[in-house]
């Protein structure tokens, strides 16, 4: 039986025909990086910056601009917070989405640049997104305290486990992107059909992002005991939910109704940065005070 699982065609047609809010879509044939036919959506417009040239989706730009600033806070932030469980972990995550919000601006925000530049642009996209998923889902361990936060170990295992996904990840998307060896041409055109990109960039991180919410509801509910810092991560996980509401269903009415002028992608970028806010904050919130929490393997057993 056919289904359409790793088919991405009606959800670039309906993320933005040509200028797309998901930065897989600049890697297929339909894409202005490529032959630039478009899927049949409605057309994002953008302004000009002369030269023929145009700024796909300004507000996506601006919007990326302020996430790398808060992040940039955020990092300051956790970098005082000295006995904090988990810091360095954390900052991990946040440099995660800095590099992310840093690719979309010469992806999903359509920043002038030659198409060949933009589809490297776009296997990085991809490549960050997974590895910062996958940090964040590690973050949701930390709490426990299988292994002494901030080491050597704890932060190396993270980044080491990261940089494969990532080289992983980031090869599938160039040589799709680039057709270095063929394997993946057939994804190219027509319904755009790949497993492996839509195994990584559209399930893999879902899962990450459930398990990490899955172990820090358990971490304050069942072995902290408190309530309020679930306010956060429920907050959390609903603006998460809107950005890809936003993104893969939204998208095309807004554009329709603005005659193009903007789609889902500018508060998709800016229902994320307060997702990624609210994890801050409930990260913040569970380590502030000294909450009772027993012993794990070598950890310090609190949180301080």
């Amino acid at each position: 039986m056919s289904t359409d699982y790793g088919n991405f065609a009606d959800f670039c047609r309906d993320s933005g025909n040509i200028w797309s809010t998901l930065p897989v879509c600049y890697l297929f044939d339909q894409a202005p990086t490529r032959i630039g036919k478009g899927w049949g959506g409605c057309t994002l417009t953008g302004i000009s910056v002369g030269g023929g040239k145009r700024l796909a989706n300004l507000g996506s730009i601006l919007i990326c601009g302020l996430a790398i600033l808060a992040s940039a806070f955020m990092i300051w932030k956790s970098d005082r917070k000295k006995a904090a469980v988990g810091r360095r972990e954390m900052q991990l995550f946040l440099i995660g989405y800095v590099i992310v919000t840093i690719c979309e601006i010469f992806t999903v925000g359509g920043f002038p640049l030659d198409s060949t530049v933009r589809r490297a642009f776009v296997a990085v996209h991809l490549a960050a997104i997974v590895a910062t998923a996958w940090i964040l889902m590690l973050n949701g361990l930390v709490g426990y305290q299988l292994l002494d936060d901030g080491t050597a170990v704890s932060v190396g295992l993270i980044l080491i486990s990261a940089a494969l996904i990532f080289i992983g990840t980031g090869y599938i998307a160039l040589d799709t992107g680039f057709s270095w060896t063929g394997y993946w041409d057939s994804t190219l055109s027509g319904n755009n059909r790949s497993y492996s990109l839509y195994t990584l960039y559209l399930l893999a991180p879902l899962i990450f992002i459930v398990v990490f919410f899955l172990l820090e509801s358990f971490l304050v509910l069942r072995i902290l005991g408190e309530r309020k810092p679930m306010m956060y991560l429920i907050g959390a996980g609903l603006c998460f939910a809107v950005a890809q509401i936003f993104q893969f269903v939204a998208s095309v009415h807004i554009c329709n109704g603005t005659d193009g002028r903007i789609n889902g992608g500018l508060f998709e970028t800016l229902f994320t940065l307060l997702s990624v806010g609210l994890i801050w904050v409930f990260w913040s919130s569970i380590t502030e005070d000294d909450w009772p929490m027993p012993s794990v393997a070598g950890g310090s057993g609190a949180y301080s």
